[in-house]
């Protein structure tokens, strides 16, 4: 700060627009650092991630090195494409360096008796009894989710939902246009508050939810403490399969690097996918096989008994 007195006699501070400049650097430099490291981890090229984020290869490179000015706007793009919230890439605390990152991934590779009893350390309030009617099938997209997730409740006399489905019937319009109209952040909102209405109205269900849930921590801890989630697991190639399977082309279309893209996205959220307290792997199996597995670890397990 610089003390500067007027012809009247009054002293003010203000900033020098050399602290400023500083400033701003500084803070650039931290952005740069940890979009970087995000990419990384998530292990995808500045390719990659400029077409997903929309953000050009030149501006990402001038960001990653501290000498990009970008806007929220587009750091909000590239937080999203990263599975990132825009406050890590800002925030003062060191994220790599952080207790919490740190309890986290140590959380996530326990085994699932270890976090059952840290979950149940952590929140006595929603112990065993409160989740132990409720299953919850986590996984990317193609996973078998909601075909699985409807067999089994069928033959297990249980009710099924979509949470999707539950989030466009109380946003009033399809998914597509509450994205379009709200954007991700609003998504999020409805999401939370749709998982909400499901813990409230339902104490023995089979819920099937979209794959980025887990990117979310708040909702996600939301979802390991209320169901016994369970995680279907396959190979990129068969949940790219299975989404064609069903005659969405989207996946593929006008997208030469499609499936780069979708292996980094398993690979970014494999370690959250990994805190279900159960996994079950569809890869190479039949409809029938993976409903017959699935069947039996709910029942062997009494997931769904009280």
């Amino acid at each position: 700060m610089a003390e500067i007195t007027t012809f009247s006699g009054v002293s003010t501070q203000i900033d020098t627009e050399s602290e400023i400049e500083r400033s701003i650097s500084a803070l650039m430099v931290q952005v740069g650092e940890r979009v970087r490291s995000a990419r990384e981890r998530k292990g995808i090229s500045r390719r990659v991630l400029s077409e997903s984020s929309g953000v050009s290869q030149r501006y990402l490179a001038q960001l990653e090195s501290g000498t990009g000015n970008i806007s929220i706007g587009l750091l909000q793009r590239v937080a999203h494409s990263l599975d990132h919230r825009i406050e890590w890439f800002v925030g003062a605390e060191d994220p790599w360096n952080s207790t919490s990152l740190r309890v986290a991934e140590l959380f996530s590779a326990a085994d699932s008796e270890t976090r059952d009893q840290v979950l149940q350390a952590l929140s006595p309030g929603n112990d065993q009894g409160g989740r132990a009617q409720r299953v919850c099938l986590i996984g990317l997209r193609g996973a078998g989710k909601s075909t699985l997730g409807k067999l089994a409740a069928e033959q297990l006399d249980a009710p099924f939902l979509e949470l999707n489905k539950e989030i466009a019937l109380h946003g009033g319009m399809p998914i597509d246009e509450i994205l379009a109209l709200y954007g991700q952040e609003g998504y999020r909102k409805l999401e939370a508050g749709s998982l909400d209405r499901v813990i409230e109205n339902y104490d023995r269900v089979i819920l099937a939810v979209a794959g980025g849930i887990v990117s979310e921590p708040e909702t996600l801890n939301k979802l390991l403490s209320s169901f016994q989630t369970i995680w279907l697991k396959a190979s990129p190639q068969e949940h790219m399969d299975r989404v064609r399977a069903q005659g969405d082309e989207r996946p593929m279309a006008g997208n030469a690097d499609a499936m780069e893209q979708l292996t980094s996205i398993l690979a970014s959220r494999e370690v959250l996918y990994a805190r279900a307290r159960f996994m079950l792997d569809t890869s190479g199996r039949a409809l029938d096989q993976s409903l017959d597995e699935l069947v039996t670890m709910i029942r062997t397990q009494k997931l769904l008994e009280a």
